[in-house]
């Protein structure tokens, strides 16, 4: 036992640990922490194994005296030996078994010393030594009070004992099973009453049946028969108390089978010792109570001063209970920590001394491959390693100012289990290189994180509760931003509190604290930013607080790793910024992406109710838009409200949505309304001129076509949201979305000129700060709703008197004038409905539309129209009225632009007085030069192409088949068979 009395060198934990007073680790009490040696599967009590564990020490002390006899004291002898405690004594019996060894020595206490506890020299504990000394002045006295046995019970211990001693001469104990021979010792009238007496022999048959039955040395042969004798016996002795005569046959065949199973050995043969109470846990729980006797009986937290000598004779068990030095070690480690626990945790020497004689424990794990001590090695240090966990784990609770100095010896506890563990029981750790695990560190790694969340939970709670309390308060102060104050105070305490401590096994400790914080913080800042819709003040407050909280925690973080390998790299690397003005450009854009969506779901709500009404207002644009600039105006206010510094740089996402949302509604505006292709009627086949088909039109008949198509066109544009006048209130309303997109973006200007964070290059740079597509969507819109107007009116709204009607039958009687008077109708009403600005531009596409139709009765209006070569007056005439309705002696459409609209027709009409040989000639020639020489032998029949002119094959062609000519009748009844009607 040399090595157990050196002394451990613990100057790193400072001295002020052997001076610590009294302090609380924990407010309650924890008595329930179970044994890690394990359950002993009967009902034996504490105080029945304690009763036993005495007897084997009692028995062990007098047979180990090298053959000295053992000798009975009566009890007036040793009452005549306490009332003299004299220092005569101790040479008056020198010859004497050791328990008589008397209690004089002054000498400080080697194991109290190895173990780092107070001597009893302590003021504090000045008084206890006399009150012991007054009971027992030997150390078998001594161990008699320490171990609660009554003076009777020992008296009858110590003469059973001479009698088995008398009756086995030269027998050593650990060949004799303790509790089979005390039973024939005695018999009831040496007991108080029969009761006591069935007590005890009940008490020691439970404990044969722990060590041999349920908890054998070696385990149990199944053919063997002995056990199942042994057990009848002792379940016969639970009804009936055992006769324990010599010539008892049921003590002969308790006897029988008692030594069988207790003399076998791993060999085969039988063994000179006896194993009855060397099986695990049953020794160690009797091991247990021997050491337990090394506390103060009268002081529970005091380890007695003769703790030395004591030891000395426990060990003498350690032939019967199988014990050697490392199960001693690891069984008084937990026996210490097992006290402390107890005994309310108050007396940190405990603590220390646990911690100190963990130190042995590490030194015999690194050296034994004992299975069944690393399984009690593992149970007992897990034990210990679960209570330190759980108060390291969230040590900001466990410890405060007032019980700080004890933290270093817990911490200390918690790593010397976790490495012993790791390092000397896991097989996982042993294949890996361990210079690659260091486990100290990533304990302390694991209780800071896991302390710091919890303290931060904490301060969030009551962050929050400050707020609920303040509610009622005018602009109290943001929850986060509250909490930002707070943890920046907690990590200031924890560098200057915590982390020099934890320091010793963690060179980060700090830095490892703030970064947890940084992170805890961040998941909470998170959360907020992606919980808001809008930028609000509250949120600004939020923002900078956490920016000065990130600033203080890296700064900590930092000056903690200033002396690390890396510089702290890995522990700033971990600290993932919070980029405030990212979170409030996210913000920001998040706000932007709302109020865009929010317009596009009102643009699609309104445009589905939007009846295109000329008579909604006064301007003659539609309702809907008024609305939708308003709000995108709005918008644009409140996005220069923002409490932000970063307008100039966040404009362009807002200028892209609400461009793309006022796109949305110009595309809606425009689609459905048509185009020139949707209302151009179908082409009729070629036919040759009819001779008799213009005096087979009756005039009646036209006439009812035309009153048909009359009320067909005022259903048509009445309430039609596709009718004329909706139509030229949507050009209205491109038209002022176009004006109103020039004033927006102006206002934009005097917004970007007052904004803090502009700079003259924001202002100039008109890149991200204009509408980019809707100016061109609109005038696009414009030309496209325009042209749909004029085919519209020209070939549908028209239609009956322009393609059913004009020139249809005798030309003369069917000329331009009813098609002229319904037109100028329509244009006096879209002068009306339309835009100023966009007026021209609409008549215009009329003007372009009516000679388009023009040209289209003549060249392509079927068989019902001819024309005779004197008709190209007439023809001319009305083409001359058609072009001054829109000149309207000067009041209508420029001279020029007329002129540049009608040229088409221009060059076309005079092939309506050509004669009509000049007019095959030249269809001859313009297709020959069309098709090549491959049209000599027969001429092909050109193509539709839809632009006319005089010098196109197919316009000549439609020229001849409507000439009411008999040469233009042979001529393509020759050259192409065509038919006279359809």
């Amino acid at each position: 036992m040399a090595h157990l009395f050196m002394s451990r060198d613990r100057n790193s934990l400072g001295e002020s640990k052997r001076r610590m007073g009294i302090i609380a680790i924990q407010s309650s009490i924890t008595t329930d922490l179970q044994s890690p040696f394990g359950e002993l599967d009967n009902d034996l009590s504490d105080s029945q194994l304690r009763e036993t564990a005495y007897e084997i020490f009692v028995a062990a002390c007098r047979s180990s005296g090298a053959g000295r006899p053992l000798t009975y004291i009566p009890q007036s002898e040793k009452n005549n030996i306490n009332n003299e405690r004299s220092p005569s004594f101790n040479s008056s019996n020198s010859s004497s078994s050791s328990l008589q060894r008397s209690l004089t020595s002054t000498a400080a206490s080697k194991v109290k010393k190895a173990l780092g506890m107070k001597s009893m020299n302590s003021p504090v504990k000045e008084t206890s030594p006399s009150l012991r000394y007054k009971k027992a002045v030997t150390v078998g006295e001594l161990m008699r009070i320490q171990m609660r046995v009554s003076e009777s019970t020992d008296s009858r211990i110590r003469r059973a004992l001479l009698r088995i001693s008398a009756g086995q001469l030269g027998k050593r104990i650990e060949s004799m099973v303790l509790p089979l021979e005390l039973l024939q010792q005695f018999k009831p009238s040496e007991f108080l009453d029969q009761h006591e007496y069935n007590a005890w022999q009940m008490r020691n048959l439970k404990v044969l049946e722990a060590g041999i039955l349920l908890h054998p040395h070696l385990p149990l042969d199944k053919s063997d028969t002995a056990p199942q004798r042994l057990r009848q016996i002792i379940k016969e002795a639970m009804a009936r108390p055992l006769e324990t005569g010599k010539n008892s046959e049921s003590m002969q065949i308790l006897r029988t089978a008692v030594m069988s199973l207790s003399s076998r050995s791993f060999s085969g043969t039988m063994s000179d010792t006896c194993h009855w109470a060397d099986g695990f846990p049953l020794n160690l729980r009797l091991y247990q109570m021997l050491l337990e006797a090394c506390f103060d009986v009268n002081e529970e937290t005091l380890v007695i001063e003769e703790v030395d000598e004591v030891l000395e004779l426990i060990k003498k068990t350690w032939v019967i209970l199988g014990i050697n030095q490392m199960f001693h070690n690891l069984c008084f480690s937990w026996v210490l920590f097992f006290r402390f626990i107890s005994t309310g945790q108050v007396d940190s020497d405990l603590l220390f001394a646990v911690d100190n004689q963990l130190a042995e424990v590490a030194k015999d794990a690194k050296t034994t491959k004992d299975p069944v001590y690393s399984k009690i090695l593992s149970s007992t240090l897990s034990s210990i390693l679960g209570w330190a966990e759980k108060r390291l784990l969230a040590y900001h609770d466990t410890f405060q100012y007032d019980n700080i100095s004890s933290m270093e010896t817990v911490v200390s506890l918690g790593v010397s289990a976790a490495k012993i563990l790791v390092e000397d029981i896991s097989h996982e750790y042993r294949r890996k290189k361990r210079e690659e695990v260091d486990v100290a560190r990533n304990r302390i790694d694991t209780y800071i994180r896991s302390s710091i969340r919890t303290a931060f939970a904490q301060r969030m709670e009551k962050a929050d509760s400050s707020r609920r309390a303040l509610r009622n308060q005018a602009n109290p102060f943001p929850l986060l931003a509250v909490l930002a104050n707070d943890i920046s105070e907690l990590a200031t305490n924890e560098k200057e509190v915590f982390s020099p401590i934890l320091k010793r096994w963690h060179p980060l400790a700090a830095g490892v604290a703030v970064a947890t914080l940084h992170t805890c913080y961040g998941n909470e800042l998170k959360q907020f930013i992606s919980g808001i819709a809008e930028l609000t003040p509250d949120a600004i407050q939020i923002l900078r607080a956490a920016d000065k909280l990130e600033k203080d925690l890296v700064q900590i973080a930092v000056e903690d790793s200033v002396d690390s390998e890396d510089g702290g790299k890995a522990i700033i690397r971990e600290m993932s910024p919070y980029e405030a003005e990212t979170a409030i450009s996210n913000l920001v854009k998040v706000w932007i992406r709302a109020r865009v969506d929010i317009l596009k779901e009102w643009v699609d709500r309104n445009l589905q109710q939007e009846a295109w009404s000329p008579r909604a207002n006064k301007e003659n644009f539609a309702p809907s838009v008024v609305e939708v600039l308003r709000i995108i105006d709005e918008t644009l206010d409140a996005f220069f409200q923002l409490p932000i510094m970063m307008h100039p740089a966040l404009l362009p996402d807002l200028m892209a949505g609400l461009d793309k949302c006022l796109l949305h509604y110009i595309s809606k505006t425009k689609s459905g309304c048509g185009s020139r292709n949707a209302f151009l009627p179908t082409m009729p086949a070629l036919t040759r001129c009819n001779m008799g088909s213009k005096f087979g039109w009756k005039k009646k008949e036209k006439l009812q076509v035309s009153q048909r198509k009359k009320s067909q066109v005022g259903t048509v544009n009445g309430d039609n949201p596709f009718g004329i006048p909706q139509l030229c209130v949507r050009i209205n309303t491109l038209q002022h979305i176009r004006t109103e997109l020039e004033v927006l973006e102006r206002r934009l200007i005097t917004y970007l000129r007052n904004a803090e964070s502009a700079t003259a290059d924001d202002i100039v740079n008109g890149s991200g700060k204009k509408f980019e597509l809707c100016p061109a969507a609109c005038v696009e819109g414009v030309q496209q709703l325009s042209e749909a107007v004029a085919y519209k009116v020209i070939f549908h709204d028209l239609s009956h008197v322009l393609w059913d009607g004009l020139y249809v039958g005798e030309p003369a009687s069917t000329r331009i004038e009813p098609m002229l008077k319904e037109l100028e109708q329509k244009l006096e009403m879209i002068a009306e409905t339309v835009h100023s600005r966009v007026r021209t531009r609409v008549i215009t596409d009329i003007m372009k539309a009516s000679f388009d139709g023009f040209l289209l009765v003549l060249l392509a209006g079927g068989p019902h129209r001819s024309f005779a070569k004197q008709d190209s007056q007439l023809i001319e005439e009305d083409f001359t009225l058609l072009k001054d309705l829109y000149w309207s002696n000067g009041d209508g459409l420029p001279d020029d632009l007329i002129d540049k609209c009608s040229k088409t027709v221009r060059e076309v009409l005079p092939l309506f007085r050509t004669d009509t040989d000049s007019l095959i000639d030249r269809f001859r020639h313009v297709t020959l030069e069309t098709y090549g020489p491959s049209a000599k032998s027969r001429l092909p029949l050109p193509a539709t192409s839809g632009h006319w002119s005089p010098i196109e094959p197919n316009t000549l062609l439609r020229v001849l088949c409507y000439r009411n000519d008999e040469t233009a009748t042979k001529f393509l009844k020759k050259t192409y068979n065509l038919p006279k009607k359809l």
